[in-house]
């Protein structure tokens, strides 16, 4: 009972917060991106009330403006999604160009007190890709392979700008319903600069704080040699990790300072980082739905995706915690203590810290799974096969629940659409959405976005069973080998980042593949929703009728939800069968 008072208050707790900062956070990014670009002269207070910029804009507009002549940007001018898209490609590609030369370059550069070596090649590519995809897949450990500098202004710049990106396209989508007869969705490199400069470093800086102060570390010391109770001596590796840490999490990144990620004590020390990490990962994907809202002019249709958003992340959180609440089966028939008392909290515990136990360890695998955010404060690979099936089901699903920053926001707007198609088609009329008439065009586009991930999952995963540098890696034959390949490629064409920790995947083989798939499961939907949003804002906005559906209310809620589960369950399940599944009915029957 003390058990699932907990875990109840912990839920309550989180969402408690995240919920009440959704409509001033998702407001005030919606005024962001809705101001208008200064010019030199203008008054910064000319308009008032709900219309007048933030105050972080008024102060920042003299900075904001110097930015655009520095990089010889002319904010006024706005984009078609062609061109919106490319910018954004050149943009990333330059990122990946300068992560992989920082990595190459370490031992030449400064800030390396451990003089480290260069990354490998192939190693590089992967960290490079992974990095500005948004992804943060880490082959490798961190305290012992990239030296301070790459660290903070390879990574830990790509954790912002890799974020910003993801908001940016899910803004422009909006822009595509709200516009009408229209060909512009704005300009890259002002919503970029916004929403790098007035959200993401703002948050970041603040929550660094708060980090620090609950105790983990930041410093650019070197390595430390200390004497053990045992009178050994022990390296302890230290760094700038609040800074990372606070933008890893707000950006749905996940890469970790350390290699054993928010489960190192120096990332994530006690229960109140753990819940300020929990929180910072949720808020921007939540709060992204007020902005929605705000920006179509009608709170209701926001209130909706996060109602359907809650209503699949909350279920298959309990499931993680009730799975691993009951412990291991194998474990108990060895004389393992799995019961809760007073000495331990109980359930399977094998992989997990005992700061934080089976509740904390559970929400943030759901959590961290259901973002973009690859973070992990506990071993995912030693999760019983059905709270292993959680985070490996909430990435399949498209990680809409909430989602990653702005990731989760653009690909539930693109499964909303197939929602009223496949209700236009129940009642036999042309399906609409946000007073936009959803046609071929638009649905051939949203087709072929939701096809991109699960194509990338399971070509990947058949390849990397089918050959022998593929299943080199696997340390555990059998269905539990298979769900740790099907989960990196599940994680990279997701860009999620976390990884069932079995799987040896260091190698030319697994860093080029994955480093493929994570920058097609990135950019290839990206361009995909750019141009549905083009094609949505030169669409005329027709009036509502008496027939149309809709789209705030119970009925559209259970319509996205179904359209969501259907998709993840005919795409995924059968290779799940081979995986999770299978295993847990195998543990079943060894008990």
């Amino acid at each position: 009972m003390s058990a699932t008072i907990s875990f109840c208050a912990l839920l309550a707790l989180l969402f408690g917060l995240v919920l009440a900062c959704v409509q001033p956070l998702g407001g005030y990014m919606a005024r962001v991106f809705a101001a208008p670009v200064p010019s030199p002269g203008s008054a910064p207070d000319a308009t008032a009330g709900a219309d007048r910029p933030p105050l972080a804009l008024r102060l920042g507009a003299p900075l904001e403006r110097w930015l655009y002549r520095l990089c010889g940007v002319h904010p006024e001018r706005e984009m078609d999604w062609s061109h919106y898209a490319i910018a954004l490609l050149l943009f990333n590609a330059c990122g990946a160009l300068v992560v992989y030369g920082l990595q190459r370059l370490q031992f030449w550069l400064p800030l390396n007190p451990q003089h480290l070596t260069a990354v490998s090649p192939d190693s590089a590519f992967n960290t490079a890709v992974s990095f500005i995809t948004n992804t943060n897949w880490q082959g490798y450990a961190g305290e012992s392979t990239l030296a301070y500098l790459v660290q903070m202004a390879g990574l830990t710049v790509q954790n912002f700008l890799s974020a910003a990106t993801g908001i940016v396209v899910a803004i422009a989508l909006v822009r595509g319903f709200v516009r009408h007869g229209a060909r512009a969705l704005g300009n890259f490199w002002v919503d970029v600069t916004r929403a790098t400069l007035y959200v993401l470093l703002p948050l970041a800086a603040v929550l660094a704080v708060a980090l620090a102060s609950s105790g983990v570390i930041q410093d650019l010391g070197g390595y430390r040699q200390v004497t053990t109770l045992e009178q050994a001596t022990q390296t302890l590796p230290m760094g700038p990790v609040a800074s990372q840490e606070s933008i890893k999490e707000l950006g749905t990144n996940g890469g970790g300072f350390f290699n054993a990620n928010s489960a190192h004590p120096y990332e994530n020390p006690n229960a109140v980082s753990d819940l300020l990490e929990l929180f910072a990962i949720l808020v921007i994907p939540f709060a992204l739905t007020a902005t929605f809202g705000r920006m179509v002019n009608d709170a209701r249709q926001g209130w909706a995706l996060l109602v359907a958003m809650l209503l699949l992340l909350v279920p298959l959180i309990v499931l993680a915690w009730h799975s691993e609440l009951h412990g291991n089966p194998l474990l108990a028939r060895q004389g393992v203590d799995q019961v809760a008392s007073l000495a331990q909290s109980g359930g399977n515990m094998e992989g997990k810290e005992t700061r934080f136990g089976i509740a904390a360890s559970s929400v943030f695998a759901a959590v961290t799974t259901a973002t973009s955010c690859g973070a992990v404060n506990s071993m995912h690979d030693s999760m019983t096969p059905l709270g292993g099936f959680v985070p490996l089901f909430l990435i399949q699903l498209g990680e809409l629940a909430p989602g990653g920053v702005g990731t989760g926001l653009y690909t539930i707007l693109v499964f909303a659409i197939l929602g009223v198609f496949i209700a236009g088609l129940m009642i036999g009329r042309t399906p609409e959405y946000l007073g936009k008439k959803i046609e071929s065009a638009e649905m051939k586009l949203a087709s072929l976005f939701i096809l991109t991930t699960p194509f990338l999952v399971l070509i990947g995963t058949a390849l990397a069973v089918a050959v022998a540098a593929g299943k080199a890696g696997v340390a555990n034959p059998g269905p539990h080998g298979f769900s740790e390949i099907l989960y990196a490629f599940s994680s990279a064409a997701n860009n999620n980042g976390s990884a069932f920790a079995g799987l040896s995947a260091n190698t030319v083989f697994y860093n080029v593949a994955t480093g493929i798939v994570m920058w097609l499961g990135r950019y290839w939907p990206i361009v995909l929703a750019l141009a549905l949003a083009g094609s949505l804002a030169g669409r005329k906005r027709i009036p509502v009728t008496e027939g149309t559906l809709p789209t705030h209310g119970p009925l559209f809620v259970a319509l996205l939800i179904g359209s969501i589960l259907l998709i993840g369950v005919l795409t995924y399940v059968p290779a799940l069968a081979l995986g999770p599944i299978v295993e847990h009915f195998l543990l079943s029957a060894a008990t």
